[in-house]
C-alpha cells in the first residue's frame, strides 16, 4: 500500500541527482487523507528516512558498475545504491522544512515526481527514548 506520493521538479531519471545531497532540490511528499494523522509529532527540523517504490526501476538487473561508472568493477546491486534492483525499494535520508496538511516539504530528496512513498521513520538519535 502507497501512503503518498512525491512532488517534485525532477522528473528526468537521467538529470537527477544519485544522491539527496548531490544537489537535490526542495520536495513535497504529499499523503493520502486515511493516513494525515500519522504524522503527528513531525516537526520542521526533523530528519526522517522515506521508503519509496522506484515505478521507474528496472527489476531484472543484478549487477551495475557503481554510479554508472563503467571504468569501476561490476558489483551486485545489494552492494550498491542502484535503484534497479529486484525489488526497487528507495531509502532517502531527508529533512523536514515545513509541514502543511497532508504535504510535508522535505530537502535532500532525488526521487523523482510522482514516486509513490511506502513509508516514513524518524532518523534516531540522542532523544531515542523519547520516540
Amino acid at each position: 500500500m502507497t501512503i503518498g506520493r512525491v512532488e517534485s521538479s525532477l522528473t528526468d531519471p537521467a538529470s537527477a541527482p544519485m544522491q539527496g545531497d548531490e544537489g537535490a532540490p526542495d520536495a513535497w511528499l504529499v499523503f493520502e487523507p486515511e493516513v494525515v494523522e500519522a504524522l503527528a509529532g513531525i516537526r520542521p527540523g526533523d530528519e526522517l528516512i522515506v521508503l519509496t517504490w522506484l515505478h521507474l526501476a528496472r527489476r531484472d538487473v543484478l549487477r551495475v558498475h557503481p554510479r554508472g561508472d563503467v571504468s569501476r568493477a561490476e558489483q551486485g546491486v545489494f552492494s550498491t545504491r542502484s535503484p534497479h534492483r529486484p525489488n526497487p525499494i528507495g531509502l532517502h535520508r531527508v529533512e523536514v522544512a515545513s509541514i502543511d496538511g497532508a504535504r510535508v516539504r522535505v530537502r535532500n530528496l532525488e526521487a523523482l515526481d510522482g514516486t509513490p512513498i511506502v513509508d516514513v521513520k524518524p532518523v534516531l538519535g540522542d532523544d531515542i527514548r523519547e520516540r
